[in-house]
């Protein structure tokens, strides 16, 4: 069955907003480091921010989530081996907000649809309770899906994080950026196809800190509820 998510004339002025976004993002990139543009070229999604981050599978939940198997992304700087590198500088204090990974742009250039691909790490194992339109993961110390966003937090205990006994806290988001409005369609083919995204991340996150055991993390995205 093919998904269909709502693309729906917005305002002027809610385009313009997004189209200003992207804009901005072209000039700073990520990290703050201002260094860096949106790629000129489409690629696949298993190219993508560096390669080896996004699975075959989640290449899939991609194109179920912007209907494209063709991408646009960040530049080549923005990949999971810098935010590893960056999260590793950054432990053992939570970072308190996030960081970017990378951001993903359709083929065509869309302006108000992009996907921000964002890392945190936080002070401890997860508490408190998600928003209602999140449904709970068996993946890492806890997965949340909704139909614009997933997060996925793990422990990782690695060489890479030397002189420490305690395990790094390590959180990867997923979320559409700049929507005006929510999508519409298979909304639980939506979580799917997030929660997909963000394990892919995470899993490449984790090999890429040598956490111990990948931090718990399956091979496999898992998309039961817990």
């Amino acid at each position: 069955m093919r998904i269909v998510i709502s693309r729906r004339p917005v305002r002027v002025e809610l385009l313009a907003a997004a189209v200003a976004g992207l804009l901005w993002l072209g000039a700073t990139g990520c990290g703050g480091g201002g260094d860096e543009k949106a790629a000129d070229k489409a690629v696949a999604g298993t190219q993508l921010c560096g390669g080896e981050a996004v699975s075959a599978q989640a290449s899939k939940a991609l194109k179920v989530i912007m209907e494209s198997s063709r991408f646009g992304t960040t530049a080549e700087k923005s990949t999971v081996a810098r935010a590893a590198r960056d999260l590793v500088a950054a432990f053992p204090a939570p970072t308190g907000g996030r960081d970017d990974v990378c951001r993903i742009y359709t083929a065509d250039g869309t302006p108000d649809f992009a996907i921000r691909v964002t890392w945190g790490l936080d002070d401890g194992p997860p508490t408190g309770t998600p928003a209602p339109d999140f449904s709970v993961l068996k993946m890492g110390e806890r997965t949340l899906a909704a139909a614009n966003r997933a997060s996925v937090q793990f422990a990782c205990r690695s060489d890479r994080f030397p002189n420490s006994t305690n395990a790094a806290h390590v959180d990867i988001g997923v979320e559409r950026w700049g929507m005006p409005e929510e999508p519409e369609g298979d909304v639980e083919a939506l979580k799917d196809a997030y929660a997909t995204v963000a394990h892919s991340f995470s899993l490449a996150m984790a090999k890429e800190l040598r956490c111990e055991k990948n931090g718990g993390l399956p091979a496999q995205p898992v998309l039961d509820p817990a």
